[in-house]
């Protein structure tokens, strides 16, 4: 059943598709993986992680499908600290390095999405070990921005957190929502 997630984000789209915002894109998903995020949510996909490519495809659905079919909701960020203890477990396993440079940047997203400073000072690593540099970039712009506010300034309305004014200000910059 994994395989059909990994078929799917790997084969079936492109890669533009996976960070580019698109209603049928995320109604896609919806339909297609809505069933397997709730299970990944349980806990009931479990035995997936006995393989690399497993738990792979739990930490793709519960970090990036749920950014889909959650979009612009609470519950679109709500899986990211399983997605992040299920990527440490794979990497804490040798896991990572089972799997192609671009399944490893994926494992590895989860730490980019924390708002922990500590976790992004690990990814920085993590992605540095990969050699693609635009990953790597992306993680450094990620961290910036947990370095200067503590959090992500584009999650505050949907998480119905109050923005500051710095934060204000630097929502107005291109670029400053990812």
């Amino acid at each position: 059943m994994w395989q059909e997630v990994l078929d799917f984000w790997f084969n079936e789209i492109t890669p533009k598709q996976w960070f580019e915002k698109d209603d049928a894109f995320d109604k896609l998903i919806t339909f297609r993986f809505t069933e397997l995020l709730a299970q990944a949510k349980a806990g009931e996909l479990a035995p997936w992680r006995s393989e690399a490519k497993g738990a792979l495809a739990e930490i793709i659905l519960l970090d990036q499908f749920s950014r889909n079919v959650y979009r612009d909701q609470p519950e679109s960020f709500a899986a990211d600290p399983m997605a992040l203890a299920l990527a440490q477990c794979a990497i804490e396993k040798g896991q990572d390095l089972e799997l192609s440079e671009i399944e490893r940047s994926f494992l590895y997203m989860p730490f980019m999405h924390s708002e922990s400073l500590v976790i992004h000072e690990q990814a920085v690593g993590l992605f540095e070990s990969l050699g693609l540099d635009n990953s790597l970039e992306f993680e450094k712009r990620h961290k910036a921005i947990i370095e200067r506010f503590g959090r992500y300034p584009h999650r505050n309305e949907i998480l119905g957190r109050v923005s500051t004014d710095e934060e204000l200000e630097f929502l107005k910059q291109p670029n400053s929502g990812f």
